[in-house]
């Protein structure tokens, strides 16, 4: 029971991080008044520093949860999808990012002027994990 309870809480306070900070947050910042692309983007690695911080410790209570409670496998399958989404994102597009940003909050003329594709994949890493974390909080609640 504690281990389900763990994995529950855990799901759903790492759904809505994702779903305040990527989809409501950081694309609202750029419309308040005053904020440049620059400021814009600093703010957003701050940001997202902490959230993907936030979310390795919330993978981390998923699958202790996980491993107390042994889910359905529908449900692990989902819970492991949401850790491997978050997994590339780290691992491989997160620097890339980071990469982009640093050239643009250097002035660069080849950059800033439309989004990378590395940065629709964060998106679509992102969208995969708020799948993936509905799929398995319903799941775990489901039994």
């Amino acid at each position: 029971m504690m281990g389900e309870s763990i994995a529950v809480a855990a799901v759903f306070i790492w759904l809505g991080m994702v779903l305040a900070i990527s989809f409501v947050e950081a694309p609202l910042k750029f419309r308040a008044p005053g904020v440049t692309l620059q400021i814009g983007l600093g703010i957003g690695r701050v940001v997202f520093r902490a959230l993907n911080a936030c979310e390795v410790v919330l993978a981390a209570a998923v699958l202790v949860g996980a491993a107390l409670h042994r889910p359905s496998t529908a449900a692990m399958v989902a819970l492991v999808l949401a850790v491997a989404a978050l997994v590339v994102q780290l691992g491989a597009v997160r620097p890339a990012l980071t990469r982009r940003s640093d050239s643009v909050l250097a002035g660069s003329p080849a950059v800033g002027e439309s989004r990378s594709r590395v940065h629709y994949a964060y998106v679509a890493l992102e969208i995969v994990k708020v799948v993936a974390l509905v799929t398995a909080g319903i799941l775990l609640l489901g039994g």
